[in-house]
């Protein structure tokens, strides 16, 4: 079976290491491994561990380290994936089927999209909308999601605006799963890179079909360890495993044993205390430099997460504008238009302050030369 090309991955991959400022990322800088094997126990104990495998839906230790950052939920309730990307995957994998119908919001990282498509699934899409500080129109989602629907996706906090959704759309999109019978997958890997003091409330626990995807790749800091998870039901992670055991089968031993000390309560408040701290400094050098330059790129500032999604001006399409910024200024930006929301280029933020100032101003530069162009053609 073909799959559908996931453009935005893809395009990183192919350029990131091409361009002189790479913009394109949205986590936070990667932790070292000396931030969690803080002590001589912890690196001897590292060093004399048997690389054999692991538990294949992970350690007890890690799966209870992971379900105590969910209201009532059990080590049972927790799989342990590689990243948040192969946990997407296994349970759309699991639900999706030819024919079915599946509703995603919106912009979004379109994973799941694509391998809806792909599998020969009818999408629909419910738009988040800046007027509305990146939120759907619940009434959308009311009319949207039907007895049709297999699935519902979303990502909260969102990627590529930052937001984070809302008690009304929470509630909308809840009781438009429980009235359905849809299944709920959420992915909420954004979950503790907040600006602000407030944890985003996970949407675990309010119905029966949910899938909650997360990982330790944006909010942490440590994308390198290939370690995601999915949130279930006993039975439905069961079945999971099965479909699990034909991709990866597990992850490795010495992941499992650092992400058991990352999750130590202590310590991963302190990891995501430092990487908040991060991501909003980085806004505030993003927001003086817009503010400085007059830009023609206008946001709305993001609750969560390291990274802009700013509307640029109207004349260019996302993508046309970002192949002129990779080919004529060496700067790797994520087009709008893939991830669902043509008009929009999504810039990452958490850089060190001097290489996201430069790459901005050659940002700038090409919008300033495109703007001088149109008024030499109405001249």
């Amino acid at each position: 079976m073909e799959l559908q090309a996931f453009d935005m991955v893809r395009m990183q991959c192919l350029y990131e290491g091409d361009v002189d400022y790479d913009l394109s990322g949205c986590g936070v800088p990667s932790v070292s491994l000396g931030e969690v094997m803080d002590s001589d126990d912890a690196v001897r104990a590292m060093l004399e561990l048997e690389q054999g495998y692991p538990p294949t839906n992970g350690s007890p230790e890690l799966r209870s380290a992971i379900a105590a950052m969910y209201e009532r939920a059990s080590a049972d309730q927790v799989l342990v994936t590689n990243g948040a990307s192969e946990a997407n995957f296994m349970a759309a994998w699991r639900l999706l089927e030819r024919g079915d119908e599946i509703v995603v919001i919106v912009p979004s990282y379109l994973q799941t999209w694509n391998l809806a498509v792909s599998w020969g699934m009818a999408v629909r899409s419910i738009p988040l909308k800046e007027e509305l500080g990146w939120q759907f129109d619940p009434e959308d989602i009311k009319a949207a999601v039907t007895r049709k629907t297999k699935a519902v996706h979303v990502c909260n906090p969102n990627n590529p605006t930052g937001a984070v959704m809302a008690s009304e759309q929470r509630k909308a999109l809840i009781d438009a799963v429980k009235d359905s019978g849809a299944w709920l997958l959420a992915d909420e890997v954004y979950v503790g890179a907040e600006l602000g003091d407030s944890r985003t409330q996970s949407l675990w626990g309010h119905h029966e079909r949910t899938l909650i995807t997360n990982g330790l790749c944006k909010a942490y800091g440590m994308p390198g360890l290939r370690i995601g998870w999915l949130v279930g039901m006993p039975e439905t992670l069961k079945e999971l495993t099965c479909y699990h055991d034909y991709l990866t089968l597990t992850h490795s031993m010495l992941s499992d044993q650092i992400a058991r000390k990352v999750l130590e309560p202590e310590r991963r408040e302190r990891i995501l205390a430092k990487n908040q701290e991060v991501v909003r400094m980085s806004h505030r050098v993003f927001d003086d430099w817009n503010e400085a330059h007059g830009s023609a790129l206008a946001h709305r500032s993001p609750e969560a997460g390291a990274m802009c999604f700013v509307r640029h001006p109207p004349r260019s399409n996302s993508l046309d504008l970002s192949e002129r910024l990779r080919k004529e200024r060496s700067v790797l930006v994520v087009p709008g238009g893939q991830l669902g929301m043509d008009g929009y280029i999504r810039i990452g933020t958490a850089l060190p302050k001097d290489y996201l100032l430069r790459g901005l101003d050659r940002i700038d530069d090409l919008l300033r030369t495109l703007r001088a162009d149109d008024v030499e053609r109405l001249d």
